[in-house]
């Protein structure tokens, strides 16, 4: 279980490819905390810790899976990637609660500056029945971009746009986010869990 709030925007140092896995190794400045078998969010996407190599870096795995629902598979040495270890219980709930099971791909359709600001938009391809499930955004609601918790606005019907602040835009890979880049949607459990609900009334 996540929140949503970034710990750091680490850098792929390598990548290798293990049949239909894909085998990440990162470099990260808190590597010396981590254990084997730990959770850890990866553009929200939740995988476990498999190795610590050394030199600062350590090493995941996404199956074929994980690399078809998300952005994981994109990806080249140097990027950077957005990471969350999983939520303390006696911590405070700052983002929302956040899974890190990502549920569809989306792109960006624009990025617009705004007096110190940004605002990005997002499209994703909209499914009905996943939409009648709860698999939409709202206006004004939660939604996790990259592992990054934010807030909703200008909702429509397979589009959405969200409010970054220059911390969030520094600390995170929304620096590097550009028209035509892919990210990860996590839609918000709790919309899920009330559409599912309904269905039994």
């Amino acid at each position: 279980m996540f929140s949503g709030i970034v710990e750091e925007a680490a850098r792929v140092a390598a990548l290798r490819r293990e049949d239909g896995n894909l085998h990440l190794t990162l470099e990260c400045s808190f590597v010396d905390e981590l254990k084997i078998d730990q959770s850890v969010a990866h553009n929200g996407v939740c995988l476990t810790v498999v190795a610590l190599p050394g030199n600062g870096t350590y090493t995941v795995t996404a199956i074929q899976e994980t690399l078809d629902r998300s952005n994981l598979g994109d990806l080249k040495p140097g990027d950077l990637v957005n990471l969350e270890r999983s939520m303390k219980i006696d911590g405070r709930l700052d983002g929302h609660i956040v899974q890190g099971h990502v549920d569809t791909t989306a792109v960006c359709t624009g990025v617009e500056e705004a007096d110190g600001s940004w605002y990005y938009s997002f499209r994703y391809e909209l499914d009905p029945a996943m939409a009648a499930k709860g698999y939409v955004t709202v206006e004004k609601g939660s939604v996790t971009v990259n592992g990054v918790s934010l807030t909703v606005c200008d909702s429509e019907r397979d589009s959405f746009r969200v409010a970054i602040i220059p911390y969030t835009h520094d600390h995170t890979n929304f620096c590097r986010i550009e028209k035509g880049t892919r990210v990860n949607l996590e839609f918000d459990i709790l919309g899920k869990y009330l559409a599912r609900l309904s269905e039994f009334k």
